[in-house]
């Protein structure tokens, strides 16, 4: 091969590995990512739904620890139900809930009824249940630790207005109805809802309004008219007892000197004379005798007597 023909190739070739070598120098460079093992993939939109802490009965004044949230995806979210947000907590404290909720179930809009709305507090009655107010003070109402939800008996104090009986029987305590729901304290309804306003200031309530029967607000309307009623709270798991009427508590059943009679030992003194002496008590006068022309007698002169008679007192 001619040596012309052989340097025409090796320029042909050395100009084709330049122009490579170039274009690979001014080409931008191709970044490829590779994830990592640590990053997670995308999870799909979350909202927090707020469900039931446990089974919820229809008519519960709902507080804190009724209510829990849970996340789900938003696309699964049922229409209309609550969405876990301070101001809706807020305002499901003391809501009444108006259906059943098993524990876990989805809180619904319409399934509360707030202390404000109409109709609320005959909502949170029982069927055929009455609501009734009763006064009370710092006494009669436990010092204000009332609330609503707690049970409750109602007692009657009175005294009787018979100057015959004796004082052992003249005051008398006894239990009027038993077991009794609170619903509301003056016009607070709201269940586990923090002291505000007046309760926060230690404000005593004047009123507690309960749940009763008929027969109850009956009785329990009575009582008031009668003497001092007092409410005195049952615990918790407390068994409850049937309503009706208690065993009546006479003054003389609590204080033994009524019992003995209530009154103090009849006033007595020594009377001396002379030689003699003797213990004379003093009773209650008696009407004088009448003589003749209804004029009183004269009196008896003692006999015996002396007018130098010593009177000692004891």
């Amino acid at each position: 091969m001619p040596l012309r023909l052989i340097l025409a190739a090796l320029f042909l070739l050395s100009a084709v590995g330049l122009g490579l070598v170039g274009y690979q120098i001014t080409r931008p460079p191709v970044t490829i990512r590779v994830p990592t093992a640590h990053e997670a993939a995308p999870q799909p939109v979350t909202v927090e739904v707020i469900v039931a802490a446990h089974n919820l009965p229809a008519g519960t004044l709902m507080k804190e620890d009724d209510f829990t949230h849970r996340a789900v995806p938003t696309a699964d979210a049922p229409q209309g139900a609550l969405m876990s947000k301070p101001e809706v907590l807020a305002g499901l404290r003391g809501a009444l809930l108006r259906r059943y909720l098993d524990s876990g179930a989805t809180l619904m809009a319409g399934d509360i009824l707030h202390p404000r709305d109409r109709g609320f507090l005959a909502a949170v009655l029982a069927p055929g249940a009455r609501a009734i107010s009763v006064g009370v003070d710092a006494i009669s109402g436990d010092g204000g630790l009332i609330w609503p939800g707690d049970r409750v008996d109602l007692i009657l104090t009175q005294e009787l207005n018979d100057k015959d009986a004796p004082a052992a029987r003249r005051i008398v305590g006894e239990t009027v109805e038993t077991d009794m729901r609170v619903v509301a304290v003056d016009q607070s309804i709201a269940q586990g809802a923090p002291a505000t306003g007046d309760n926060a200031t230690g404000h005593v309530a004047r009123t507690v309004t309960l749940e009763v029967t008929p027969q109850q607000a009956e009785r329990a309307i009575v009582a008031q008219r009668l003497g001092k009623v007092t409410l005195t709270i049952r615990a918790i798991d407390g068994l409850a007892s049937a309503t009706g009427h208690g065993t009546s508590v006479y003054g003389g059943d609590v204080s033994a000197a009524l019992a003995d009679g209530g009154t103090s030992p009849a006033p007595h003194m020594r009377v001396v004379e002379g030689q003699d002496d003797r213990d004379v008590a003093f009773q209650k006068p008696t009407e004088p005798r009448q003589g003749p022309n209804n004029f009183p007698s004269p009196a008896t002169p003692r006999q015996g007597g002396r007018a130098d008679a010593r009177l000692h007192t004891l």
